[in-house]
């Protein structure tokens, strides 16, 4: 049977020997076992612990990542079509955080209309905790907009 040991795949990728059976338990990749019960991965099989491990890092939760995986042929390395796919999938997402991320640090020293009104600034964009009436938390940086001003 031609293929890669666990052990083979853990030193290729950097990810432990658990972190792969946890993968395969949760059905993120596959293995076959060899005459001596040994797990063997297919070549393919890197290339979704490498997308597992990137995506992780981008902050995408285990189930999303299996969505896309099952996107992905069995038994045969993905091709450059198939990542693109994939790859647009995500955009959309990692656009979104992408914005977010970019309103929490230029909003995070100001009010983020969280209803704390401790500092000088929350009593002049949410006085009276006015962006609690759309809800709870922080909701200038959830995306509700300052409606109102109130004047010194």
């Amino acid at each position: 049977m031609k293929g890669y040991l666990i052990g083979k795949v853990a030193e290729r990728t950097g990810v432990a020997v658990s972190a792969l059976r946890f993968y395969e338990e949760k059905g993120l990749i596959t293995s076959q076992r060899n005459s001596g019960g040994q797990r063997v991965f297919l070549a393919s099989d890197i290339r979704r612990v490498s997308f597992i491990i990137i995506a992780q890092k981008l902050g995408f939760s285990l189930t999303e990542i299996a969505a896309q995986l099952n996107n992905l042929p069995q038994g045969r390395t993905p091709t450059k079509q198939d990542w693109e796919r994939i790859s647009l999938s995500f955009q959309k997402d990692i656009e979104a955080r992408i914005l977010g991320l970019t309103q929490l640090r230029d909003k995070l020293t100001g009010c983020i209309g969280c209803g704390c009104l401790s500092l000088e600034v929350c009593q002049i964009y949410n006085s009276q905790d006015q962006a609690g009436r759309n809800g709870a938390g922080p909701r200038y940086l959830l995306g509700d907009k300052v409606t109102s001003l109130k004047t010194q």
